[in-house]
């Protein structure tokens, strides 16, 4: 009978961006539970992006050390590339390493398509998605010069399947997609490993989100929301976030306990060596099938899977 080790991080050193509350509070709660010293780092402004107040962040610090663990707080910001090279240097500084980094300071600001102007889209961009820029690159280096590092990113199903009142967000998340895609590839000689979670949780931004969505989605929320405990997240961050994580280049969706793994999938399709219009039209159920669909690894995958089908014998043309 073989025993079960508990899964730890003493020794590392992880970094978890809006920590102050939800999501990120019970991510670095845990982390410090199983070991890692953690820098708990958040502005403590509003779901919007707006103010700054340093307590949140000081106080799960705090709740940390009350408990026995190791962190200190940081308020520095995510959404320019001097904040995000000050909490990294700020680890640095404190602890001399950084292993894990967890990205998850968000912001909302929903609004109809047409209304969404500069002020409504240009921080959503700059805290969703620049940020993993401006906080992935110093402590990539980091990273990349021990032969070690986790990332875990945030990203959603707003972004993986769309959502109305959340073009700018959605379009964020998206583009967390393929920058976990692409740094998984780059840091995979490094022993660095990139994965994502889209979360499922009762968050503040979840909450604001379904109020603005009406009665109904509110309804629904309140039926649910004690099953949507954000600590049910925290373990698949932390998993992935662990030595022992094998997989890299993934994305889970994880809530009330529930985990599963969101792919891209490309259908077996339809070729014709002469395609017009009216090939598409009148083939558009096949190309749709998604009997026999495969999920490529890479563009290169997808590329043969293409030229494959190119190769193969050419169908008959429409008559």
């Amino acid at each position: 009978m073989s025993l079960v080790t508990d899964l730890r991080f003493d020794g590392k050193v992880a970094i978890v961006t809006g920590a102050g509350n939800g999501l990120g509070r019970q991510h670095a709660l845990l982390l410090a539970a199983r070991g890692a010293r953690v820098v708990v780092n958040d502005i403590g402004g509003s779901t919007a992006g707006s103010g700054w107040d340093s307590g949140p962040a000081e106080a799960v610090a705090r709740e940390i050390r009350d408990r026995g663990g190791e962190a200190f707080a940081d308020s520095n910001t995510v959404a320019t590339p001097a904040g995000g090279a000050a909490i990294v240097r700020a680890a640095l500084d404190a602890y001399g390493r950084v292993d894990v980094l967890v990205n998850n300071a968000g912001i909302l600001r929903d609004a109809p398509f047409e209304d969404i102007t500069p002020e409504l889209l240009d921080p959503v961009i700059d805290v969703h998605l620049k940020a993993m820029f401006h906080v992935t690159g110093p402590a990539w280096r980091v990273m990349r010069d021990q032969g070690y590092g986790r990332v875990v990113n945030t990203t959603s199903a707003a972004g993986l399947l769309g959502t109305p009142r959340k073009s700018n967000y959605g379009t964020a998340k998206a583009g967390v997609a393929g920058f976990t895609r692409t740094l998984a590839l780059e840091g995979a000689e490094h022993n660095i490993r990139v994965n994502a979670v889209a979360p499922i949780a009762a968050t503040r931004m979840l909450t604001e989100s379904l109020a603005d969505a009406g009665g109904a989605a509110t309804a629904l929320m309140n039926a649910v929301v004690d099953r949507l405990d954000p600590a049910l997240v925290s373990p698949v961050v932390a998993f992935l976030a662990h030595a022992e994580c094998p997989v890299t280049g993934e994305i889970y969706t994880a809530g009330a306990g529930q985990v599963a793994r969101f792919f891209i999938g490309r259908t077996t399709g339809y070729h014709h060596p002469a395609l017009s219009i009216e090939d598409v039209r009148e083939h558009l159920a096949e190309i749709h099938d998604e009997a026999g669909y495969t999920v490529p690894a890479s563009p290169r995958e997808e590329i043969a899977a293409l030229l494959r089908a190119v190769a193969a014998e050419p169908r008959s043309p429409t008559t």
